[in-house]
């Protein structure tokens, strides 16, 4: 049996344990065995870190300028990028993504920090034209100060790095909580920032349930920011929470996206595009492509081929290069997909494709490709974002009837429309509620495009050149330059 890693939080420079000694198990989703314990931090240990955090913002980091913060940070790009096959293997291991994906994307967000690191001394107020005689005004912009940084489990390395590269390059300091359920690589990215010679307490990272340690983080008032990523449920008590402190707040929540193929698309990209939207990453993701809408005179010709390229994915260990699908994340994960799969063949829905836990996979979390065929728009499985690799399919006639359904969703994250028609593409595009839309591709991201959703799919946007921007807040100076005494206040001209 191999042997079970035990993690530690990084708290104010240190590695500690839960100060009760409170730990979790963290499991490899490939094989059901727990294979690493984490701290379970006490409200104690939270309030330590954020007091680490609020502390440095007047130490050695809060003295630096952007440049100097800019090269801390190209230090840290350069060791994730010298290091990402040991992140990615760390978090197929603890999540069960493909180790393929994993490795790209640790080596991918260097680039983000990278970005930030460049943006980090360009970050510059405005000379205002004030309507006043001798009197010179201008802004200049501050961090807001400690940030609390929330990621869930999956594809965590790249949603850390969209939070913590902005905040880090304008100043913040950083309180980082990482999945309860997977934390491992969160606490092997706490190594990188040291070994770049961060000053101690400006990247905490703490793990832990969301009783105690997310209500204390989130309501703690040294609080200034806080950026989440994760469900609504867990979203609706952040707000809350944040009305003891009055952070702001920005949240990237769940989707349920619409991918809309016309007749006239090509319908070999549009295939590659559904299957990167669904299947890739086991469709653990937020902006997965799970509902599909085929215009009806290539609606049987399309699925044709899509069924089958579905049921020749590869399913197994997800280190391995030849697997094409890895595990679920949590076991938790299964059985809400199955419910929603029964039910959807009580309503009506044909089973095309999967439906079922892989019989040849007896150990581990699998699930087979899954694709259902449905008659209507108001079935359960079209509105319930399920997180895992099921594609709920319905057809339309017209341009109009598909955005009434795209945007018939509590959510709106992301959408994806496949047609050779240019002008069509860009209609669809500015009617269809979703704050990404990907036109003839999907699942695209990069350090210059911003991301976010509206509806129930969050506010706040991250990445992009605004991001920085978002962590700081604005201060106006006035300067009167008259050698003139300054004016009786009770005498008015």
């Amino acid at each position: 049996m191999t042997e079970v890693q035990s993690y530690r939080m990084c708290i104010d420079g240190e590695w500690v344990g839960a100060a009760d000694g409170g730990i979790l198990e963290s499991y490899n989703p490939a094989t059901g065995q727990v294979w690493a314990t984490i701290p379970s931090a006490t409200e104690g240990d939270v309030n330590r870190a954020v007091e680490a955090a609020h502390r440095e913002l007047k130490g050695p980091w809060g003295k630096l300028n952007g440049t100097e913060r800019g090269r801390l940070l190209r230090k840290l790009a350069d060791l994730l990028a010298d290091q990402s096959e040991a992140l990615g293997r760390i978090e197929t291991i603890d999540t069960g993504k493909m180790f393929k994906e994993t490795r790209w994307q640790a080596r991918y967000i260097a680039d983000y920090f990278h970005y930030y690191a460049g943006l980090a001394d360009k970050i510059q107020g405005d000379t205002l034209p004030i309507d006043k005689p001798d009197m010179f005004a201008c802004t200049i912009r501050e961090p807001l100060g400690v940030v609390a940084a929330i990621v869930p489990w999956n594809s965590q390395i790249f949603l850390m790095a969209v939070k913590i590269a902005p905040a880090l390059a304008a100043g913040n300091t950083v309180v980082l909580k990482a999945s309860e359920h997977a934390a491992a690589p969160m606490l092997e990215f706490g190594r990188l920032v040291e070994r770049a010679g961060f000053p101690k307490g400006v990247v905490n990272i703490i793990t832990g349930s969301g009783e105690p340690c997310g209500r204390v983080l989130t309501s703690h008032p040294l609080v200034a920011r806080i950026s989440f990523t994760g469900g609504v449920p867990a979203a609706r008590s952040i707000v809350r929470n944040s009305a003891n402190n009055l952070a702001e707040v920005s949240l990237e929540l769940g989707g349920k996206s619409p991918v809309m193929v016309f007749a006239d698309a090509d319908l070999e990209s549009a295939t590659n595009g559904v299957m990167a939207g669904i299947f890739g990453a086991s469709g653990q993701s937020c902006v997965a492509g799970s509902r599909l809408y085929l215009e009806d005179s290539i609606a049987d010709q399309f699925l044709d081929g899509l069924v089958r390229r579905a049921k020749a994915i590869r399913i197994g260990d997800p280190m391995a290069e030849e697997t094409e699908m890895g595990p679920l994340a949590t076991l938790g994960q299964i059985a809400h997909i199955e419910a929603n799969v029964a039910k959807a063949q009580q309503q009506g829905g044909t089973v095309l494709a999967g439906g079922r836990q892989p019989r040849e996979h007896n150990s581990g979390w699998f699930y087979e490709p899954t694709i259902v065929d449905c008659p209507r728009q108001d079935m359960q499985i079209v509105g319930t974002e399920l997180f895992g690799p099921v594609l709920s399919v319905l057809r339309f006639k017209s341009e109009e009837e598909v955005l009434t359904y795209a945007n018939d969703s509590e959510y709106g994250l992301a959408a994806g429309i496949f047609t050779r028609d240019s002008a069509r593409a860009m209609r669809v595009a500015k009617s269809v509620h979703s704050g990404i839309v990907w036109m003839n591709t999907y699942r695209m991201v990069s350090p210059m495009a911003e991301f976010g959703g509206f509806k129930n799919s969050g506010h706040g946007r991250e990445a992009g050149m605004a991001a920085v921007y978002d962590y700081t807040r604005t201060k106006t100076l006035w300067l009167n330059t008259s050698n003139k005494p300054m004016a009786n206040p009770f005498v008015m001209r």
